[in-house]
């Protein structure tokens, strides 16, 4: 298949969105094949499809690598909690927060878990979304932790989408371990871990690093045995306070550390010196009302790649739109519309360890979207304006 007379935004670096402005694209066994100004395409086929698309914009499809998409219930009620006044810390002290979410994941089967979220996923590939990373964190234990893992990978069987699974065991402290977090360390979440690493669900290790969570150490013995079993890291941190938990993704080598509302100069420099990818969530900042943005400027400085994606949560990002999340980034975090796609694009792969997405090369997977817009600017510029025509995955077009 050609895709014939369209503005490509490779997302490759050295120029603007790295723009074709009248280029084509051949694709050939869910590969790109060919990549260039239309002028210049070589001859394909006799039997090629052709497609032309007036001019319309094409970037690589887009990348959601931070959900929390798999989970029972809902967190309606702590939404009008906090619009009366109760911080986020106070909910998740008091048992509500992520505690509420766990005990309504544990009492939804499988089947059900399944069932629930793909009307999120849906309305995330309705956008153009080809990857997504789901995280487990929910269950506290390891059946149910292993459910939600389940869960995710079964999501790819139904819907045309790639999924990479995030362990995330460390999430928050469950009741019945109350001041026992070291114990909740080497007895439920490293054997969970390991449980579900066998069955084959785990692509990352992910944790929270934060006063109402797990310190520094707790994590760090977590990121040991996760090294010992071959799986990379990506860390939630400094979102709240800064307890180091930059600084420990680094020291780690981790893929990515998220939120980063908290981070410093320092950290922005270890994370650049590790190749650590700064994955931010304007939806959570938006709904939790904060008002220390991420330092977007020291990570510029120090050459940090910045991802953004819908950290779609039930509680303090329900969030099932990239598209919103980009314009977020710009207008909450100062960023520009260039850097928010290559934050839903390039940078997204990086953050998820995918060297086959995210741009528009020869090789890569032919993951595409393509939008009835005049300039990629647009895509971060629109606020609840879906302008997708058509999506593009592994080849194979499907209508959104």
């Amino acid at each position: 298949m050609l895709l014939n007379d369209a503005k490509i935004a490779t997302m490759s670096k050295g120029k603007p969105y790295g723009l074709i402005e009248k280029g084509a694209i051949r694709i050939r066994d869910g590969r790109i094949s060919w990549i260039g100004e239309a002028r210049n395409a070589p001859s394909g086929p006799r039997d090629e499809i052709v497609r032309e698309l007036e001019g319309r914009v094409v970037t690589p499809a887009l990348i959601d690598c931070h959900t929390h998409i798999v989970y029972g219930g809902d967190r309606a009620r702590e939404f009008e909690l906090r619009l009366e006044g109760a911080t986020y810390e106070e909910i998740s002290r008091a048992g509500g927060g992520i505690a509420s979410t766990v005990s309504a994941t544990r009492a939804t089967s499988e089947q059900a878990l399944l069932k629930n979220c793909l009307p999120r996923v849906d309305s995330l590939i309705a956008e153009g979304v080809a990857t997504i990373e789901i995280k487990s964190g929910y269950g506290m234990d390891i059946q149910t932790e292993c459910a939600m893992l389940r869960a995710a990978r079964s999501i790819e069987s139904h819907r045309t989408v790639r999924v990479r699974t995030s362990f995330l065991g460390a999430h928050a402290i469950p009741p019945d371990y109350s001041g026992r977090e070291d114990a909740y360390i080497e007895k439920i979440c490293i054997p969970a871990l390991e449980t579900a690493h066998a069955e084959g669900l785990v692509d990352a290790v992910d944790g929270f690093c934060e006063r109402i969570a797990f310190a520094p150490g707790q994590i760090a013995r977590l990121f040991k045995r996760a090294g010992e079993l071959g799986i990379p890291v990506k860390l939630h941190a400094e979102q709240l306070s800064n307890l180091g938990g930059a600084k420990l993704a680094a020291r780690f080598g981790a893929m990515s550390a998220d939120h980063l509302e908290y981070a410093t100069d320092e950290d922005a420099e270890e994370m650049a010196r590790a190749g650590t990818v700064a994955v931010l969530l304007p939806g959570a900042f938006y709904t939790l009302r904060e008002t220390r943005p991420p330092p977007v400027e020291a990570f510029r400085r120090h050459g940090v790649d910045i991802a953004i994606a819908t950290d779609c949560n039930p509680g303090s990002s329900p969030l099932c739109s990239l598209l919103l999340a980009m314009n977020m980034a710009c207008t909450l975090f100062r960023m520009t519309p260039e850097e928010a796609l290559a934050g839903a694009t390039r940078n997204a792969a990086r953050a998820l360890g995918l060297s086959d997405s995210g741009r528009i090369a020869k090789g890569l997977r032919a993951d595409l979207a393509i939008w009835d817009i005049d300039h990629p600017a647009e895509l971060a510029y629109r606020i609840g304006y879906n302008p997708i025509c058509e999506r593009i995955f592994e080849g194979r077009c499907d209508a959104c």
